[in-house]
């Protein structure tokens, strides 16, 4: 890619961090930059808060009888982990942040289409961020993060309608970001940025935008639901009131599903932007994996009633959902042996954004291969509700969406703040995280296939060993978190100032400061080759895939 040239030691300094009005003009901009950074701020807020919980949790779980916590409480915190961790951390986390910051650079666009959209975008999360923090402070809630019918319509000791509504008004900022992203991204491309000439990245976000349009309004609209039925009496999904429960449980995991992929989809296109710099190659079979991305949005819409085996659907529906769900796989198996073949023969080297990518691989097999089990009828029946649900979850959702996060915020720091971290402190975190979800989670699959009901305040002694292992290893996980958020929170201020393009990486973005200018690019770039042309970059002859 090509931009006008330009001495970068000739720009003004005047970058989206600096501020003539401190933190008023943070809470009024409209630069997309400050925005993902609030973004970063808010969903930091929230997994301490969600992180809280599982601590909490994995405590208690250290004994059979679960001493540190009574049933009640046990079920309040994991129905707040659950909802904190999903609706205000990873379904936001990566579109919002990194997608705010990254889409109008990599584009070559001075902001996205609709600025003060964006804004209120923000507002909203942190209006319904609000609403659940009313929600824990005030007795919490139950339901687990599923608002399963009709205990989420029946029992009335918790704040189920807090809960409901402040999902129901971050649903609305997760619709406009989508929507900003789909209009930034058809109408405000470079000169010269086609559609096959677009980094992988902008194909995972622009799948995510779909989902999140087109999904979004179904969760919301059963919030809203509960929160009618438990204020007013009216039955929809209460059967002692003339409604269906199973009806919620449609609704619900036709939003849930493909929410998975909005967790998922962004790290993705993350780990195809770590593979090539850290490869030195062009991502190999561009096209297919760009294809697997939209793949994986359309397939996202068909698979939900895998959840609801057990349930009562007939045995067509079942069989139906369970061939599309072993298809969903098809798309991501894709990306898994694309980026494994622009491994192959690529001049590698192992730098932390790397180490994190290549976590995430390994944890998303594993994830994805566990997942087959549950799309498969028989083995679902046994498997659904144990803890084999929560390893397998987790390591698709945290042990792969955090590991490309990681990777993702690694590798763009530079551009982000302008310095650069301590390298041998981002390998040993990168290594400690791999190494402690491992143990926190792999447990985890054996005591499902043992039969240990998830969601359960005390167990049989016999799975106290595996439950101590794997409150040990969350205790190194933590340890996994916690240091980058010292370092790079050091770096800031302590860092070695990194230039506009440390990784001497391909993209837009990497043409122009560090960090970037307000308004972004000096002059309208003008695209003129395809993305990812390491071969160039490096003076190397490039070989056809």
């Amino acid at each position: 890619m090509a931009t006008a040239s330009t001495d970068l030691s000739a720009l003004p300094q005047r970058n989206y961090l600096n501020s003539e009005y401190g933190l008023k003009s943070w809470l009024l901009t409209l630069d997309h930059k400050r925005i993902g950074i609030l973004y970063l701020i808010s969903t930091s807020f929230f997994f301490v808060i969600g992180g809280t919980m599982a601590a909490l949790i994995r405590l208690n779980l250290l004994t059979p009888g679960g001493e540190l916590v009574s049933a009640d409480t046990f079920n309040k915190l994991f129905s707040i982990h659950g909802i904190i961790m999903v609706f205000f951390f990873l379904v936001p986390i990566a579109p919002a942040v990194l997608g705010n910051f990254l889409i109008p650079l990599m584009i070559g666009a001075k902001d996205v289409a609709f600025p003060k959209l964006n804004l209120t975008s923000w507002y909203l999360f942190m209006a319904g961020g609000s609403l659940e923090l009313y929600m824990i402070v005030f007795g919490g809630v139950d339901t687990g993060w599923t608002f399963t019918t009709p205990l989420s319509t029946h029992y009335v000791n918790t704040h189920v309608i807090a809960a409901a509504m402040g999902i129901f008004v971050a649903g609305f900022s997760s619709i406009l970001t989508g929507l900003n992203f789909i209009v930034t991204i058809h109408r405000m491309r470079a000169p010269g940025m086609t559609w096959f000439r677009l980094p992988l990245f902008i194909w995972s976000y622009y799948a995510t935008s779909i989902i999140f349009v087109l999904a979004t309004p179904v969760v919301a609209i059963s919030m809203v639901l509960i929160a009618l039925e438990r204020f007013s009496g009216i039955g929809i999904f209460d059967p002692q009131r003339g409604g269906d429960p199973l009806l919620f449980q449609h609704l619900f995991w036709f939003y849930s599903h493909p929410a998975v992929y909005v967790m998922i989809l962004p790290g993705m296109g993350i780990i195809s932007e770590v593979m090539a710099c850290f490869c030195r190659k062009r991502v190999f079979g561009y096209t297919a994996v760009a294809f697997s991305s939209v793949s994986i949005a359309v397939f996202s819409f068909f698979v939900w009633a895998h959840h609801m085996f057990i349930m009562g659907i007939s045995n067509y529906s079942a069989l139906v959902f369970s061939i599309f769900s072993m298809m969903v796989a098809v798309p991501s198996a894709i990306k898994v042996f694309n980026w494994t073949a622009t491994m192959y023969k690529g001049s590698i080297s192992f730098d932390t954004p790397m180490l994190y990518a290549l976590g995430f691989i390994g944890l998303f097999a594993a994830g994805g291969m566990t997942g087959i089990f549950l799309a498969a009828l028989g083995m679902d029946i046994h498997l659904t509700e144990t803890y084999f649900i929560v390893a397998h979850f987790h390591y698709v959702m945290v042990g792969g969406m955090v590991s490309a996060i990681m990777a993702g915020l690694h590798f763009w720091w530079p551009k982000i703040t302008g310095r650069m971290y301590p390298e041998s402190m981002g390998r040993l975190a990168a290594s400690t995280l791999f190494i402690g979800f491992n143990l926190t989670f792999f447990p985890q699959f054996i005591l499902g296939y043992l039969g240990m009901p998830r969601r359960y305040h005390s167990y049989p002694p016999e799975f106290q060993v595996l439950n101590v292992l794997s409150t040990a290893g969350a205790s190194i996980l933590a340890l996994g978190y916690l240091l980058p958020a010292v370092y790079l929170i050091w770096s800031i201020k302590y860092g070695k100032v990194a230039g506009s393009n440390p990784w001497r990486a391909a993209g837009l973005e990497w043409q122009i400061q560090s960090p970037p200018l307000t308004e972004n690019f000096i002059e309208v770039p003008v695209v003129t080759e395809e993305a990812y042309a390491y071969a160039k970059i490096d003076g190397q002859v490039e070989v056809a895939h």
